[in-house]
C-alpha cells in the first residue's frame, strides 16, 4: 500500500531573476512499513523536501498526496491538523514543553483534540523507548538521548500513517545516536511505522532498508539494502 507518493515537485525560493531551486523535480513513493533513509550533503535539498512532505512548506510546482490527501487542497490550518494526525515530525532539536511532563509532553498532539490515548498502544509507545520510569520528570530533567526519545514517543502517539525525522541523531554523541536508530527500527518493525529519515551521516542510513541521495534538489540514486 502506497503511503507517499511526490509527482514532479519542485521548490523555488526568490525572486525572478534571484532564484534558487532547493527541489528541481522529485517522484518518490513510499509504502507501507518501509523505513527510507533520504541522505544528502548541507544544501542538497533534503530538509526542504521534508519540510514539504510535513506539510510545513509548499511545492512550487508538483504534487504530494499521503495517505490519499493531496497537501495541495489543505489551507494552512487543514494542514497543521493533517500535520498532527497523520505525519509524525522528529527533529534533531527535541522541541519539548518545559513546562510540562515527560508523558504530557507525549500525549500533546491528542489533547489538542480532546482525545483520550489509549492506554495500551501508549505503555507500548513509553516501554519501547525506555521511558515508562521518567513520565513524570520535566524536560530539563532528562539527557539529550531521553528527550529525543519523548520527541519520538509524541511523534508516534497518533499512529501517524508516516514519521519524519529531520537529524533526529545530529545533537547527540555517538552511544545516543545508536540508540536512538535502534529505537526507530523497533517502532518499524513493532508498530509497522513507516519511516522516512533525513541525515548527513551515512551510517545512520545504512540501517534503513532502503536509502535514498539527494542532490542539488534531484534523487540520483534509490537503493533498496533488502
Amino acid at each position: 500500500m502506497e503511503i507517499l507518493k511526490c509527482q514532479g515537485v519542485r521548490k523555488v525560493y526568490g525572486s525572478r531573476g534571484n532564484q534558487v531551486a532547493a527541489l528541481n523535480g522529485i517522484d518518490l513513493s513510499v509504502s507501507k512499513g518501509e523505513f527510507v533513509a533520504v541522505i544528502g550533503a548541507s544544501g542538497s535539498g533534503k530538509s526542504t523536501l521534508l519540510h514539504i512532505l510535513g506539510s510545513v512548506d509548499k511545492p512550487t510546482e508538483g504534487k504530494v498526496v499521503i495517505d490519499g490527501t493531496d497537501l495541495s487542497q489543505l489551507d494552512q490550518t487543514q494542514a497543521a491538523i493533517f500535520r498532527r494526525r497523520k505525519v509524525g515530525l522528529v527533529y534533531q532539536f527535541y522541541n519539548l514543553i518545559p513546562t510540562l511532563t515527560v508523558q504530557k509532553n507525549i500525549l500533546m498532539p491528542l489533547a489538542l483534540d480532546k482525545k483520550k490515548p489509549n492506554k495500551e498502544y501508549f505503555e507500548k509507545v513509553v516501554n519501547g523507548l525506555g521511558i515508562s520510569d521518567r513520565l513524570e520528570a520535566l524536560p530539563n530533567q532528562l539527557s539529550g538521548g531521553q528527550q529525543q526519545r519523548v520527541a519520538i514517543a509524541r511523534a508516534l502517539i497518533y499512529r501517524p500513517a508516516l514519521l519524519l525525522a529531520d537529524e533526529p541523531t545530529g545533537n547527540l554523541d555517538q552511544k545516543n545516536s545508536r540508540e536512538i536508530v535502534d529505537m526507530l527500527k523497533l517502532s518499524n518493525c513493532n508498530l509497522e511505522q513507516t519511516i522516512l529519515l533525513i541525515t548527513h551521516d551515512e551510517k545512520v542510513a545504512l540501517e534503513a532498508e532502503r536509502i535514498i541521495t539527494i542532490e542539488d534538489g534531484l534523487i540520483i540514486s534509490d537503493e533498496r539494502r533488502r
